[in-house]
């Protein structure tokens, strides 16, 4: 984390706060940064997906709230695309939901959409990334859920950068709430998250969280996580992202001009990454299985470790992805060295 956002975690540790208060006020900050009408700070994205889905359920409304919506409480079917089932998914049940599906992992047609939708249905919970094609555009999901009333909940956990999908989602696509980690590109405490967009459906979210004793008060964001995200929102919101970007292709340039000329080794840019994020990264196709094998076990066990994303495909190592965007000033260099040697070990 960058010295700021600690500078704001360690002020509020030594402060006593109305939590209430905090949350009301942190919500107004990072409504005004991420240009939409309102926010929460959640304990992580997970978290955000528990309570955006409990405000959808109960609109805010103490009695539904303390009749403990279980899964046979209308509205409790949360729609999402085939194509968009991921390990988070169970963060729907966390709030008494159940998912119903539409569509295959190849396409989705609108009229399953609309077939879906019904008097049970609390939430569409859509997954954004350039990585996810097989679905639905979120601006017709969009049209056709709020024709029928309902709201639609961006998970964007991982789409920062480019720091406008902040308010692209929600301001100019017209989803009611996008929910983002607080942690990776923001470089905030890692555990929290938070959560934008429609002001009344925001506020029904957050009557279901800590401090109040309801559903998901265990899912409690501390008065320390909630300063520091404040803090790297308003950081991330300044930084020159052109410039941050151009460091990156450097960077992933400078990998490939180091990898090329070695032989059984094809370096190559990607323009995206596996989070459909536009962060460049340099991929490296070893031709000898065995021998990628070999690198991926040297950069496991080595000192330093560098960690990279392996490609495996059928259970076979084919070569791995090198990103730039977690690297400290200097870093980049130890990873040139440390997979130099390691291609020359997995020979």
């Amino acid at each position: 984390m960058p010295s700021e956002v600690l500078a704001a975690m360690n002020d509020a540790a030594g402060s006593f706060v109305d939590m209430h208060e905090l949350h009301i006020a942190a919500g107004k900050r990072i409504a005004e940064l991420t240009q939409n009408e309102s926010a929460y700070v959640t304990s992580g994205c997970a978290a955000a997906i528990v309570l955006a889905i409990l405000g959808s359920r109960t609109s805010g409304n103490p009695a539904a709230i303390g009749a403990y919506p279980g899964h046979g409480d209308a509205p409790y079917e949360v729609i999402m695309h085939a194509a968009h089932r991921i390990p988070y998914d169970p963060a729907v049940a966390l709030a008494g939901g159940t998912i119903r599906q539409i569509g295959n992992v190849l396409q989705t047609f609108s009229w399953e959409l609309e077939q879906a939708l019904n008097e049970r249905t609390a939430a569409v919970l859509y997954m954004a990334g350039n990585h996810l094609p097989d679905a639905l555009s979120l601006e017709e999901v969009v049209d056709i859920s709020h024709k029928h009333g309902v709201p639609v909940i961006v998970d964007a956990a991982a789409q920062l950068p480019p720091v406008s999908n902040l308010w692209h989602f929600t301001r100019d696509l017209g989803a009611d709430l996008a929910l983002f980690s607080g942690g990776k590109a923001l470089r905030g405490p890692q555990a929290s998250g938070f959560m934008v967009g429609r002001a009344d459906l925001v506020e029904a979210a957050r009557q279901n969280g800590a401090p109040y004793q309801r559903w998901a008060r265990a899912m409690k964001a501390g008065k320390e996580e909630i300063a520091g995200l404040v803090a790297a929102v308003e950081r991330f919101v300044s930084l020159d992202h052109g410039a941050l970007h151009n460091q990156w292709l450097l960077a992933v340039e400078e990998w490939r001009l180091a990898f090329s000329s070695i032989q059984g080794v094809a370096a190559s840019i990607d323009l995206l990454n596996e989070a459909g994020q536009p962060v460049p990264r340099l991929h490296l196709a070893i031709a000898d299985h065995n021998r990628a094998a070999a690198v991926l076990a040297f950069l496991e066990t080595g000192n330093p470790r560098v960690v990279v994303l392996p490609d495996l495909r059928n259970g076979t190592a084919r070569g791995l992805w090198l990103g730039p965007d977690l690297l400290q000033d200097g870093e980049a260099e130890v990873v040139t060295s440390t997979v130099l040697e390691a291609l020359g070990a997995g020979r």
